[in-house]
């Protein structure tokens, strides 16, 4: 079973992943469910409806916006990195936080590794299942490597231009 690190707090732990992902042509279990787009659009209603905490994963290409109605019912938004050179979800993320108002769960999956782990936090993430084997510790010390920004982002860190003046 692979490791859920989560930021709580400001500290980073590793966390039991109560959700199970159902690919698209499986049954769908007991429990708290991770779903694709395509499924969720199908079926997602009467999982909600019937108070199941459910989670979508979106892939790269799939405009997150169609989930903007959804949104406050979801338990989780997963987004997929396929590969590591793969950063749409960076976009996905930051437009979950900032223009669609998300305050639930996003999860980094697929190809995360830990030298991806500052950068994911600024754009929103809050949540990963890394490929590499990271840890909790592993995940805080990529995290946390570089003490200035040069940016705003999601993460509201001040850039250091403030910090000099």
């Amino acid at each position: 079973m692979p490791t859920l690190i989560k930021l709580a707090d400001g500290r980073y732990g590793a966390a039991e992943d109560v959700f199970t992902t159902v690919a698209d042509e499986d049954a769908i279990p007991e429990g708290p469910v991770i779903l694709s787009l395509t499924r969720f659009q199908a079926e997602g209603d009467a999982l909600l409806s019937a108070g199941r905490p459910v989670g979508v994963r979106i892939l790269p290409d799939e405009a997150i916006e169609d989930l903007a109605y959804d949104l406050p019912r979801l338990a989780v938004v997963a987004l997929a990195f396929p590969k590591y050179a793969d950063g749409r979800a960076y976009s996905s993320a930051a437009l979950l936080r900032q223009r669609l108002g998300y305050a639930g769960e996003v999860r980094a999956v697929g190809d995360v590794l830990r030298e991806q782990a500052s950068n994911m936090v600024r754009c929103g993430f809050d949540a990963f299942v890394p490929a590499d084997g990271a840890t909790a510790d592993d995940w805080a010390a990529a995290a946390g490597r570089y003490r200035h920004v040069y940016q705003r982002a999601v993460d509201a860190r001040a850039p250091v231009f403030e910090e000099r003046s």
